[in-house]
């Protein structure tokens, strides 16, 4: 097994086909783990079916008290998780306990709302149906598939499982096949809570695993967080049975610096926001657009900062090694593309890209056509380019088929400058501060996705609207019946008019 596999699959002693996991930064095997074949996850969903009445049955708070012990054990447990995730995509140990806190926090919110955002809510019934009182209640909708990514394996996943759980799904989780050992942790922390009722399955394996989820008829919606491209793939199979998906997929986000911008925090959010995580973070900062202003000290400060960052495996690394080595090849296109272009490399090289890990590079006078600009790096770079105006700022910032998140430094017009921007989610005055807050929706537009996890919208996400109505008492307009007769729609009409045809224009 080479140090740059992706995974290597073989038989085992019974026949059955395995794959494992790799530690990004080393090459050595972290876990072994069975491709779930087509048969093994209709069976899963099968077990999820059954499931899901009991888990249903057991109302908000039953389930809010299942989540709760599931999230002390994952809270008491946070240091053994992050070894898992440390191990298996060579993140730092503490940008892995930062995610697995944020998703605790979610858990919390998730089972703690539920009951308030889904259940029984009267609405007005209106004029014209005075005699009848209106509900609505959302239900869940039974079996959720989840396809998570490799690049927040706790965090990112959670946000849809535990918005469907809390809802009354039952679920059957598809790890990516980087990160399985932290797919199979956080469902075998759950069964410990939820005993022998299997609400949450693992499935492990390559992209016909998904595939096979994806397009069952058994499963009742799909979330999906990843890459455009497969999201299309994973969106092409449930279409099949007309299953709905939600999907997460790719950004290209940007960060507007004003000229009164609050200088060292831009340069500090905008550091973290490109190199954390190594750069693979899907609303992470990769273009920077900044006021003519202040571009010259902005680029300087940045520059300055960015000298001490530096990748590793070792416990004082900022940041780890490119989990999908594939990626490795994109990166490097992307900065050899900007630097042929006529943009110039102040931190880093065309030489960054090494056999793991990439350096920290910036770059700038990076034109708006390179793919530098237009396409998903994924990686820890970042471009710096000048504007004349906000309005520029804003037209640049949008110019992308992809709207996930955003980010604007200013103190004076932040909030007008983050209304302007075509994505679902913006920072001011921040970088990605929407990822932790439970109650905000998450979810893009464009080639980034649609849909949401997070917040009330989450929640709704994985149920279905129910509504109900019940005559309290016999109107005196029989409109939806044959004994309507013609005095009963003249005073159907005079009721409407005086209700809804305002004033005439020549009055």
């Amino acid at each position: 097994m080479t140090a740059t596999s992706l995974r290597e699959t073989s038989a085992a002693d019974s026949g059955r086909e395995t794959f494992a996991s790799l530690n990004p930064a080393t090459g050595d095997v972290v876990g072994t783990y069975p491709v779930t074949s087509a048969e093994e996850v209709d069976a899963a969903l099968d077990r999820a079916t059954a499931a899901a009445t009991w888990w249903a049955g057991l109302g908000f708070d039953g389930r809010k008290d299942v989540m709760k012990r599931w999230k002390g054990v994952i809270t008491r447990r946070m240091n053994q998780l992050a070894e898992v995730v440390h191990a298996e995509t060579g993140k730092p140990h503490g940008d892995a306990l930062l995610e697995i806190g944020l998703a605790i926090d979610h858990i919390a919110w998730a089972s703690g709302h539920a009951k308030k955002v889904l259940g029984k809510q009267k609405v007005s019934s209106g004029m014209l149906m005075v005699n009848q009182s209106a509900s609505v209640s959302y239900q869940p909708l039974g079996v959720v598939g989840v396809i998570g990514p490799w690049n927040y394996p706790v965090f990112t996943p959670m946000g849809s499982i535990a918005y469907a759980l809390a809802a009354g799904n039952a679920v059957v989780f598809k790890p990516s096949e980087y990160t399985p050992g932290v797919g199979k942790w956080l469902v075998d922390s759950f069964a410990e809570v939820a005993g022998d009722h299997p609400v949450l399955q693992l499935i492990t394996g390559f992209g016909p695993t998904g595939g096979a989820l994806a397009g069952s008829p058994k499963v009742d919606k799909v979330a999906f967080t990843g890459s455009t491209a497969t999201g299309k793939k994973v969106m092409a199979a449930a279409a099949e049975n007309l299953t709905p998906v939600v999907i997460e997929a790719g950004g290209k986000d940007a960060m507007i610096v004003d000229a009164d911008a609050d200088l060292p925090a831009a340069v500090d959010a905008a550091l973290w926001g490109a190199m954390g995580n190594a750069g693979q973070t899907c609303t992470g900062m990769e273009r920077v657009y900044v006021h003519e202003k202040v571009y010259d000290e902005f680029v300087s400060q940045i520059v300055e900062a960015a000298r001490e960052i530096r990748p590793g495996n070792d416990a004082d690394a900022h940041y780890g090694p490119a989990t999908m080595p594939s990626q490795l090849a994109v990166i490097s296109d992307h900065v050899d593309d900007a630097i042929a272009r006529g943009g110039r490399a102040v931190v880093g090289s065309a030489d960054c890209v090494g056999e793991r890990y990439v350096q920290p590079t910036i770059l700038v006078d990076v034109p708006e056509d390179s793919r530098a600009i237009t396409d998903e790096t994924f990686g820890p770079t970042l471009v710096v380019n000048k504007v004349a105006s906000m309005d520029e700022a804003v037209a640049r910032t949008n110019a992308t088929r992809y709207g996930l998140g955003a980010s604007v430094f200013a103190k004076k017009s932040g909030s007008v400058i983050a209304q302007q921007i075509r994505s679902g989610m913006v920072s001011v005055n921040a970088v990605i501060a929407f990822a932790g807050i439970p109650a905000l929706p998450f979810g893009g537009v464009g080639d980034s996705g649609f849909g949401r996890i997070h917040g009330p919208d989450g929640l709704k996400e994985f149920t279905y609207a129910h509504a109900v109505t019940n005559q309290r008492f016999k109107s005196a307009l029989p409109l939806t019946s044959f004994k309507r007769t013609e005095k009963h729609e003249k005073t159907f009409t005079q009721m409407l008019t005086m209700l809804h045809g305002g004033k005439a224009l020549d009055d």
